[in-house]
């Protein structure tokens, strides 16, 4: 288990802590404030991790396995709040500090595994089959069941300004109004179907990944969305900059197969978006993701790899420390820290410095 460096000018990360659950890791996610790591398995698990000014991380277990699998995190904006969702169908919410259960929402046995809180508020939207429920954690009820009709819910994402929820499936995505959410929704059509979804960070854009090998970026307000083509195969994961080029725009990532390329909005209108592949992974990427801050890519594979790619350009480090493949990721919300997931149940966790540095943002 080591770090392999390849450009010894640029700050590397160094192996913080590494723990093991009993099952392949399903997913991981930081608080916004920066304090706690959760993580879930495919066995059912839901830990907590705190980490220290010492190299360990301290779990503190909100469920134990269960044997069937929890998929999906997210923490509230405020970060009291953690709700989990899976394979028996029920959405459950703990308060965080108390590490308590507060509610436990049950869909009749349908599959949980997209979920997410608003940045704007407590509410919490779930996959449900054909349907999105928004749950309101202030009112403890479901405020609005959202039917998409023609599949499964694929993704969902909040807008990260406007009180919008966008919702992807079969032929494209919907975008509701949580001003009015009986209001028809923004309809973005695409000839086969759309899984992942992004909002940039200021929302300006909406990044689409369809399974028809092509990946759609929208401007928010503009009829004609920018069609990408050429990819090896369904666009799986996409990752926003929060960093912005000298247009003002940030950069977009977006894995297929076994590939990553990034795109950069074009001066030139006609161009549109601009893209550049980086090549290094031999099996599919699971996961990517921006440092905050900086536009530093990392991304996660089936072979063991872990990528770091300076400037989302030059390959400058290689992580190892999951030998079955890696399944998930997550920065930081300051990038001082970098978690994994790994198909055998590892939890990495890799940091910028050791320096007498404390964790979260003090």
């Amino acid at each position: 288990m080591g770090n392999k460096k390849t450009n010894k000018s640029e700050q590397t990360l160094e192996l913080y802590a590494k723990v093991m659950l009993s099952d392949y890791i399903t997913a991981v996610t930081w608080s916004p404030d920066g304090k706690t790591l959760a993580v879930c398995s495919a066995a059912g698990e839901v830990m907590l991790a705190k980490v220290g000014k010492t190299k360990e991380l301290s779990l503190q277990p909100l469920q134990i396995a269960t044997g069937k699998s929890v998929d999906c995190l997210s923490f509230s904006f405020d970060s009291q709040l953690l709700a989990a969702g899976g394979q028996d169908g029920t959405v459950q919410i703990w308060r965080v500090d108390s590490r308590k259960l507060i509610t436990n929402l049950d869909n009749h046995h349908v599959w949980v595994d997209k979920l997410a809180w608003s940045p704007h508020c407590n509410q919490l939207a779930f996959s449900m089959g054909r349907c999105v429920q928004v749950w309101n954690a202030d009112d403890h009820v479901v405020e609005v069941t959202l039917n998409f009709d023609s599949s499964s819910i694929l993704d969902l994402a909040w807008h990260p300004i406007v009180q919008y929820l966008a919702v992807s499936g079969y032929q494209g995505v919907k975008v509701w109004s949580g001003e009015d959410w009986d209001e028809d929704p923004e309809i973005l059509s695409v000839p086969s179907a759309t899984g992942a979804i992004a909002w940039s960070p200021l929302g300006e854009y909406l990044a689409c990944g369809n399974m028809d090998n092509t990946l759609i970026v929208s401007e928010w307000g503009n009829l004609e969305p920018w069609v990408m083509q050429g990819f090896p195969g369904k666009v799986r994961e996409l990752a926003w900059s929060n960093q912005t080029n000298s247009l003002g725009a940030p950069l977009l990532a977006a894995s297929s197969s076994q590939g990553v390329s990034v795109w950069a909005r074009d001066a030139d209108e006609r161009v549109g978006w601009e893209g550049w592949a980086l090549e290094v992974h031999e099996n599919v990427v699971s996961a990517i993701a921006f440092q905050p801050n900086t536009f530093l890519l990392a991304s996660a594979a089936a072979d063991g790899q872990v990528c770091l790619w300076y400037k989302a350009e030059q390959l400058q480090q290689i992580l190892e420390g999951a030998e079955g493949g890696f399944s998930c990721l997550a920065w930081h919300p300051d990038g001082e820290f970098l978690a994994a997931g790994g198909n055998g149940g590892e939890l990495l966790v890799w940091s910028k410095s050791m320096r007498g540095k404390g964790f979260g943002r003090g």
